[in-house]
């Protein structure tokens, strides 16, 4: 007995050492804006990260969340240590997952949601993508890693042949989804195209100019992971406890979106300030069956295995499973 109660001391005493060990603040980016990243905003008004961190045992665990967007932008806060996840799209990921296979090995945590997005444009000129010019600019949260620049690759190669695959990247600018709503809207401003995601796509649409000509279901073939959470191995490896917390938590805010969507509508209104949308129009966007809140990776496959066959990416993915880490393999990923 003696002997059981000093290996159970020894026990608690190695628990207790380990979860000190784990990181006491963890940083997170919001990411580029839109209701993609409502996962984010509920984690950090319920703070529900922190509550899984204390049940496991990182007590006291501070989450910062940086008001920082953009593919680029998220990546760069992560590769230089700034921020220890980043939230994007499926490509800007591939491009970090492609060059750590040797170093950190950056990997999927997980989806957070599944929306369309569209291409708009107040150019009454042009009304299929052949018709943009070297007189036309697009908005573009990131130029060459964005869903939209891939996007407009693969509708490049699938018209215009291999040869043209980067036909559409010469007329892109990266802005961040609220900054490029106001450009194109402007009429002063040479972007007169935007590529976008819920809710500024109807909100662009609210002016009689604009008219969508494209949108990504339409090249993908169906929905698609629009916004993921991503990290080094290093990273999960070092804090399994604080890990273990974030995937839990992305859980419960995904549900409590799916279950109390005029909860969720409240919380990402009092993100903008009560401006750009009504609750009820958030409510909308919500409601729209396309747009899907989930951590089921969707079509990410479809993305690695075009951007290897472009040279874009070295490595070429043969399962959605290479790409994100175990804790999510039981979903019906693709």
């Amino acid at each position: 007995m003696r002997i059981l109660n000093a290996a159970l001391c020894g026990l608690v005493v190695a628990a207790h050492g380990f979860a000190a060990a784990e990181i006491q603040e963890l940083k997170i980016p919001k990411g580029a804006g839109g209701i993609g990243f409502l996962p984010l905003l509920v984690m950090e008004q319920q703070k529900t990260i922190e509550k899984y961190a204390g049940q496991l045992g990182n007590k006291g665990l501070k989450v910062t969340y940086a008001n920082l967007g953009g593919p680029a932008v998220v990546n760069d806060a992560l590769l230089s240590g700034a921020a220890h996840m980043a939230p994007a799209g499926p490509p800007a990921f591939l491009f970090l997952w492609d060059r750590s296979r040797d170093s950190v090995q950056i990997t999927g945590i997980a989806a957070m949601s599944s929306l369309p997005m569209y291409l708009n444009t107040t150019n009454p000129n042009i009304k299929a993508l052949r018709d943009i010019t070297e007189k036309d600019k697009m908005a573009i949260t990131a130029v060459k890693v964005s869903i939209p620049a891939i996007i407009m690759q693969m509708a490049a190669r699938k018209e215009f042949g291999e040869k043209e695959t980067f036909r559409y990247d010469r007329y892109t600018v990266g802005l961040p989804h609220p900054d490029g709503v106001a450009a194109m809207l402007s009429g002063i401003s040479e972007i007169n195209l935007h590529f976008t995601s819920p809710p500024f796509h109807a909100r662009e649409l609210k002016d009689p100019r604009v008219r969508t000509i494209l949108a990504t279901d339409d090249v993908m073939g169906g929905s698609t992971t629009f916004t993921m959470l991503y990290t080094t191995k290093k990273f999960r490896d070092e804090n399994p406890l604080t890990y273990k917390a974030i995937v839990s938590a992305v859980k419960d805010a995904i549900e409590y979106i799916n279950k109390e969507k005029r909860g969720a509508a409240q919380i990402y209104f009092d993100s903008i300030g009560g401006k750009g949308e009504t609750i009820e129009e958030i409510m909308t966007t919500l409601s729209d069956p396309k747009n899907v809140i989930t951590m089921v990776p969707q079509n990410t496959l479809k993305y690695a295995q075009f951007m290897y066959d472009i040279g874009s990416l070295k490595h070429r993915a043969t399962s959605w499973k290479e790409l994100f880490f175990p804790e999510v393999h039981d979903l019906p990923g693709n």
